[in-house]
């Protein structure tokens, strides 16, 4: 089973971070907006199985992704699945209505803009994206994908590199859950 370490941070001063990723040899890729369409499930609580399902639009492509609970309390490891949408579905709006026919009840969409990046670490590659969500804020995200073996040796890279760029406390909380808590 394939699962995504990851490590989430607010970013205080965005200049400040591009600088230290630039001296590690990396460059941030241009602009995107994502758009983030969330659903409940109709006969379980995400919010208490820590679990989410979404339809993710950038520019005319989507994807949907199902997001396990978090597997330990440090990290967002988690198992992911996601598939890409029909070309012709721009925005996601016919598999939005065949979740709505199955129960699914939309609950939020986060919009962000973001910059991704690939930053050395050791002998792996971390791939690194630093967001700007609509009424939250910047944020930096560090994830490296590993299967069931992997998974503790992940961990400390990421956990090395976010110490490396002075990044400060991890935050857990999704940027639904954040918002939700507004």
């Amino acid at each position: 089973m394939r699962f995504e370490v990851e490590q989430k941070h607010r970013v205080d001063d965005p200049d400040l971070l591009v600088k230290r990723l630039a001296k590690r040899g990396a460059t941030l890729a241009c602009e995107v907006v994502q758009s983030d369409q969330y659903f409940s499930h109709p006969a379980r609580d995400f919010a208490q199985t820590d679990e989410a399902m979404r339809i993710r639009t950038v520019g005319t492509v989507s994807f949907v992704t199902y997001k396990g609970p978090k597997l330990d309390t440090t990290t967002k490891t988690r198992r992911e699945i996601e598939l890409p949408l029909d070309p012709n579905d721009a925005g996601g709006g016919r598999f939005a209505e065949l979740l709505h026919a199955l129960g699914f009840v939309p609950v939020a969409v986060v919009r962000k803009e973001r910059r991704s990046f690939h930053v050395a670490c050791g002998e792996c590659e971390v791939h690194g994206a630093l967001d700007t969500v609509a009424g939250l804020g910047t944020f930096v995200e560090l994830e490296l994908m590993a299967d069931d073996d992997g998974l503790e040796a992940a961990k400390k890279v990421i956990a090395s590199l976010a110490e490396d760029l002075d990044l400060g406390p991890s935050e857990r909380r999704s940027y639904l859950e954040m918002l939700l808590e507004r």
